[in-house]
């Protein structure tokens, strides 16, 4: 999808890329944008460092997201970047949406059942959930979370996003917020957004105070 207005990298197990993705959903909507809804895979991007240094659990949940990923990877090598962000809506309407269809404990999340269940709701065949396990897909998510950090540097996270402003490209990691703004207000936050990643010398705004996070219903 070269001709995408946006590049949303995503990995589906990080909340916020799931709540900053609905947003960019909303303002892609109002603006007539087309999003290309690429991977970034966190645990081949924190392969090199000391998980005892994470909280507990994070190199399980790591695990999970590349598990969903390699299903993402093949049902976008088959079909293209379209399902593969449906699959992506799927995802986070099974894991974060707290009015989902399909109720997922986080010890469910990407087990085969999930998987398939995801699979369906996103209109693909559920078969596909075989290939959650299928290591030959790595070499394809190892080199889209290159390509992502390429354009911002490795000391990111999840989500980064490249908006290609008149043809050419701003990348930056985020932003992270901790709930999807109102309609009326998600256009004027995406302008400012870009406003400070277009210039040249700005690398950092950050405070890690934050409200609790807020899912919205999908």
């Amino acid at each position: 999808m070269p001709d995408a207005d946006i590049e949303f990298f995503w990995d589906p197990i990080c909340p916020f890329a799931w709540i900053t993705s609905r947003w960019v959903t909303d303002v892609s909507r109002q603006r007539d944008y087309s999003v290309d809804w690429k991977l970034i895979c966190l645990s081949i991007l924190n392969e090199d460092k000391d998980y005892d240094d994470f909280p507990e659990g994070y190199r399980e949940l790591h695990h999970k997201g590349r598990r969903m990923l390699r299903v993402a990877q093949a049902l976008r090598d088959e079909h293209g970047p379209t399902a593969a962000g449906a699959l992506y809506t799927a995802y986070g309407a099974t894991i974060w949406n707290p009015d989902g269809d399909i109720r997922s404990t986080m010890g469910e999340v990407a087990s085969d059942g999930h998987l398939s269940a995801a699979l369906e709701r996103a209109g693909a065949s559920p078969e596909l959930s075989a290939r959650a396990e299928d290591e030959s897909l790595d070499g394809a998510l190892r080199e889209s979370t290159l390509e992502a950090l390429s354009r911002t540097g490795r000391d990111v996270g999840t989500p980064i996003i490249t908006f290609h402003h008149d043809r050419g490209s701003t990348s930056f990691f985020g932003p992270v917020v901790s709930q999807v703004p109102a309609s009326e207000d998600s256009v004027r936050l995406w302008d400012a957004v870009v406003t400070l990643a277009e210039w040249p010398s700005f690398a950092e705004l950050k405070r890690s105070r934050r409200d609790d996070l807020v899912f919205p219903t999908v």
